[in-house]
């Protein structure tokens, strides 16, 4: 079976090689076009570079501290997670500097707008599938490296070990989880700081630009033009790509934890897992995971292939429903293969059919889809919470702050509902396994999501170098068209981001549960109990509840301070040059660059210290009922805040495009001046809260399904007991 999974991989990073050296082929344009397009990528480049320096160094201390403490192969397989990661954020952003450019000259040269979304599609592909790719090489490398050279998914390996100071766990169950770890890490940097960058330059840009200056967005005489078009590719590209390969390993490796204590678990009882149950368990998830590579190529094909059509929106769906629909079969066939004849009650507590991880699955995928839709309802121009929105801005900017978070807490409710009757179905026909393997199924066709999402900021740079070189208008029509597409797709995107986030962590916290008990306490690995009204667990949970709020306040704090900055730059730059407004002189790119690049590096810090701090310092303190406590609290208000601050903000975003496209006044308007402060209020919500909600909470469930093994036998509240 893991040989299919070599396949996929291999089939995965080929195509996108291919698709690679197909954009770069193509013609970039005019010598102006090149000179903008050098500059962005530049920019992006010098950013990258210095914050993936800054990763290695965090990567080193990490991995030793996991070798010494833990065992030697979690620091290994850690390492191997970071450089994955990072491989797929490093590839995606290359490809979309690379693209934008091209894209801008394909619209120049046919006018086309479905010929310049193949180009856009082609170029966001190669993400999607470097994120499919490299996160299922590393997995690949894991399972026979450490699964089979070292035996630890051999089934007499599976037990409980006791390492050198005392610390208990089954070997490959940590392995899996020191690679989940290295994945996080770099999606902590990726989102946090692009999310950061990316919104400072943005909000300088609009606030200086189109406020003050009455100057159209993305306009060269903008100080701030350059730096902005480079955080679309910082932060939603890189950021998205390492964030979604989190959320796919994530869910992948809850359901081998989970597969793996369970074996533990019925080893020691009258009605013990099969053997062969128990290896089919572990290698299912990522043969399904490889199914829905393969599927994503299928779309992704099909939309590369056809003739163009001027219908982006209705091409990118039939992508990403003809992913998912051949996910479905492939996967339905494999789950019938490799299940039928095996009982699942020993390991279930109940009977269960053959077909029921598959059913499972399903409930993910289609909660996804749901939620997905929902997000699009609460945030495109063509319905009526965002055209009210809009409707509200001719009032005054504070009826339009007044409606998004209206409609931004409002969204909230629905999206919810689907992800508990999901995590209950998962559970009735699957059990905890089932609920991971939901998550899974939600990001089964994770390549064609992702390949979706990223189009979007590959169109949006091109908006702006068509903008910047002024070519025809007619370029810029056929780029923002392509860009509003991509705000509704990123939209969808983010609401998978989230529910798939949710289910994960979930799936994480009952790992963590197992976790908890030892050889010398096999009823605990039974009861899976989390007594909710012992004090450590409710103050756990208080202040888990309030932990997103504070992260979220401490990145929204950081892009104001960066924006700051830059606002007081584009403003010093045209005081200082009056040429530049009037087109005479140029400005000075360079520095609004170093402004974002500083800001994300020096405000990152914060928020990835609470992340990765707070469980381990909690843990040490008030031991593992605290900490779990802490996991409760802070997913569910995370998943709450998440979707409201992503909704909310898409609302705004696109009520402002919604009135530029000639409603309530149309550009220049009171109207249009209102839903620009909306937007540029919602930009931090949407583009650098939201998903960064999303890692803190997958982040702090890995990092305490490590730690639990250390802080469960040394925590200074046991010394006093």
């Amino acid at each position: 079976m893991l040989g299919f999974l070599v396949v996929a991989v291999v089939g995965a990073l080929s195509f996108a090689a291919v698709n690679f050296y197909g954009v770069k082929k193509l013609d970039t344009g005019t010598d102006l076009m090149r000179e903008i397009a050098a500059a962005i990528q530049d920019g992006a480049d010098a950013f990258i570079t210095h914050e993936y320096k800054i990763i290695l160094g965090i990567s080193v201390i990490i991995a030793v501290v996991l070798g010494v403490v833990v065992s030697w192969y979690t620091g290994v397989a850690f390492i191997l997670g970071a450089v994955m990661s990072g491989s797929a954020g490093w590839v995606g952003m290359k490809i979309a500097t690379i693209a934008n450019v091209r894209v801008s000259n394909r619209a120049r040269e046919t006018g086309s707008l479905g010929k310049t979304l193949q180009v856009a599609f082609r170029g966001g592909s190669v993400m999607g599938l470097s994120v499919g790719g490299f996160a299922l090489m590393g997995l690949a490398i894991i399972y026979f490296v450490f699964g089979r050279l070292f035996g630890q998914t051999e089934v007499g390996s599976l037990i409980i070990v006791v390492n050198w100071i005392g610390i208990n766990f089954i070997p490959f169950t940590m392995t899996v989880s020191g690679y989940a770890l290295g994945c996080s890490l770099v999606a902590m940097f990726d989102r946090v700081g692009g999310g950061i960058y990316t919104k400072a330059a943005d909000m300088g840009a609009d606030l200086v630009g189109k406020t003050e200056a009455h100057i159209p967005e993305d306009d060269p005489r903008n100080p701030a033009t350059i730096a902005d078009n480079v955080g679309d590719n910082v932060g939603d590209v890189a950021g998205l790509g390492a964030d979604l390969l989190e959320s796919y390993v994530g869910s992948i490796i809850s359901s081998v934890v989970l597969a793996a204590y369970m074996f533990y678990t019925t080893s020691q009882s009258p009605d013990p897992m099969s053997s062969s149950l128990i290896t089919k368990l572990i290698t299912f998830p990522l043969v399904f995971a490889g199914i829905g590579v393969i599927a994503s190529m299928v779309g992704i094909l099909a939309l590369l292939l056809k003739k163009a059509s001027d219908k982006p929106h209705r091409e990118l769906n039939v992508s990403t429903w003809l992913s998912a629909g051949l996910t479905l079969i492939g996967t339905g066939v494999l789950t019938w293969l490799t299940f039928s004849g095996e009982t699942f009650t020993p390991v279930l507590g109940f009977n269960a059919g053959p077909l029921s991880p598959w059913i499972a699955a399903v409930l993910g995928i289609v909660s996804g889809i749901i939620i997905g839709q929902l997000a699009e309802y609460f945030t495109s121009y063509d319905y009526k919470p965002t055209q009210g929105i809009a409707a509200a801005s001719r009032q005054g900017t504070a009826l339009t702050i007044t409606q998004g978070l209206a409609i931004g807490m409002k969204s909230t409710f629905f999206p919810i509902i689907m992800l508990a009757i999901a995590v209950m179905g998962a559970n009735a026909v699957a059990g905890l396994y089932g609920v991971a393997m939901a998550a899974i199924g939600m990001l089964s066709f994770v390549v064609a999501t992702v390949s979706v999402d990223t189009y979007g900021p590959i169109a949006d740079n091109a908006g702006g170098i068509s903008e910047m070189s002024k070519l025809d208008p007619h370029v810029r029509e056929i780029t923002d068209e392509l860009d509003s597409v991509g705000n509704t797709t990123a939209a969808i995107g983010k609401g998978f981001a989230i529910g798939s986030a949710a289910l994960a962590a979930l799936s994480l916290f009952a790992s963590y549960l197992y976790s908890q008990a030892g050889p010398e306490n096999v009823e605990g690995l039974y009861t899976l109990v989390l007594d909710m009204i012992n004090p450590m667990t409710l103050a756990g949970g208080l202040i888990g509840a309030a932990l997103p709020y504070l992260f979220s306040g401490i990145l929204v704090e950081a892009v104001a301070k960066a924006a700051r900055k830059m606002v007081d730059e584009v403003r010093r730059q045209f005081q200082a040059d009056p040429g530049i407004l009037t087109g005479e002189s140029k400005p000075d790119y360079r520095l609004c660059i170093e402004i974002s690049s500083a800001g994300a590096i020096k405000e990152m810090k914060g928020p990835a210290a609470i992340a990765v701090l707070t469980p381990l310092v909690s843990g040490f303190i008030f031991g593992p009922q605290f900490v779990g406590g802490l996991l409760i609290g802070t997913t569910l208000s995370a998943i709450m805040l998440a979707l409201f601050t992503a909704n909310a903000g898409g609302a705004w975003d696109n009520a402002k495009k919604y009135i530029e496209h000639g409603h309530h006044g149309g550009k220049g308007s009171e109207a249009h001046a209102a839903g620009v402060v909306g937007d540029t209020v919602g930009d931090p919500l949407k583009d650098t809260v939201g998903p960064s909600l999303d890692i803190l909470i997958k982040i702090m469930a890995v990092i305490s399904l490590i730690g639990v093994s250390v802080f469960q036998r040394f925590n200074l509240l046991a010394l006093f007991q």
